[in-house]
């Protein structure tokens, strides 16, 4: 008889069986921006807009739709989360940093927050053992905190990938939070061999590669799904805080033709009182001053 795998990372934990969830200044919803700004190699597919070529060595059609992203789609980002007066929290390749420093410079003058999401978007950990995995977290880890000048605090594997290791060697390492599981309106404490783990919400939905490439929504859909998201989780937090993530990438979101939805989304959402403008890396800090203690306990 096969042995049945069951997931010891955190503890099934309902709604209705916690305690309240107070945000910062009486806010209703925390929202943040999960902005990916990534580095694909050359001579390997990836997240392709038309899969006739994804193979070819060189794909000049769908590397060059990336690369679209860092070379002007960022930028553009720029431009419009200053209008709203935002920060972006980056799930960094970190070979970004050696290829693209400038987004490194730019968006630190901004005070966004940089989270370590792989060395790049072609290389995933399945497969690794733990002491290879070990070091190629560690040369990440290293890599972001040099560049940005501050030790990254979380991490989205790419693709949301990880190995049964993954959360333990990240603990080791002084990652504070993951966003890889997908499966809450709040933060929440995991389960770490040493030392602190929360997850806190990222959005697997709500995220302009499944929106866009996988269900082919327009600019239009795109922004009522966004608003939609945001309405029903703010009538929620007026009984319990909750966490909304958007989650983009620039070579599709900032696409001339799309921006100016994300552009109409930003506005609405700036539009309500009682939301919490912030950085993954501030949810995390606050759920861990104020709340992390008394989750623990409301679980045992």
């Amino acid at each position: 008889m096969p042995t049945t795998m069951e997931n010891h990372l955190f503890d099934y934990w309902p709604m209705i069986r916690r305690p309240r969830l107070d945000l910062p200044g009486g806010a209703r919803l925390a929202f943040w921006i999960g902005y990916n700004i990534e580095h694909f190699e050359l001579d390997k597919p990836s997240t392709s807009i038309f899969d006739g070529t994804a193979m070819l060595q060189p794909d000049p059609l769908n590397f060059g739709w990336r690369d679209y992203g860092v070379r002007v789609g960022v930028w553009r980002m720029m431009e419009l989360l200053k209008k709203y007066d935002m920060r972006a929290s980056v799930m960094l390749n970190a070979d970004v940093c050696a290829h693209y420093p400038e987004i490194v410079e730019e968006g630190t003058k901004l005070g966004w927050a940089w989270l370590a999401h792989g060395k790049n978007n072609s290389i995933f950990q399945a497969g690794m053992s733990a002491e290879d995995e070990r070091a190629y977290l560690a040369d990440i880890v290293t890599t972001i905190g040099q560049s940005t000048g501050k030790q990254p605090k979380g991490w989205l594997g790419p693709g949301l990938t990880e190995t049964f290791n993954t959360p333990n060697l990240l603990a080791e390492l002084g990652i504070e939070y993951v966003l890889d599981w997908c499966n809450d309106d709040q933060p929440y404490p995991m389960k770490v061999s040493q030392g602190r783990m929360i997850g806190v919400p990222y959005s697997i939905e709500v995220n302009d590669i499944p929106m866009f490439l996988g269900k082919g929504f327009t600019g239009e859909q795109f922004y009522q799904a966004v608003i939609d998201q945001f309405d029903q989780l703010y009538a929620e937090g007026e009984h319990t805080g909750r966490v909304m993530c958007l989650a983009l990438h620039p070579f599709i979101i900032n696409q001339p033709f799309r921006h100016k939805y994300l552009d109409r989304a930003l506005d609405y959402i700036t539009g309500h009182a009682g939301v919490w403008f912030a950085t993954s890396d501030e949810i995390a800090e606050w759920y861990y001053r104020e709340h992390y203690d008394a989750a623990v306990e409301s679980m045992r």
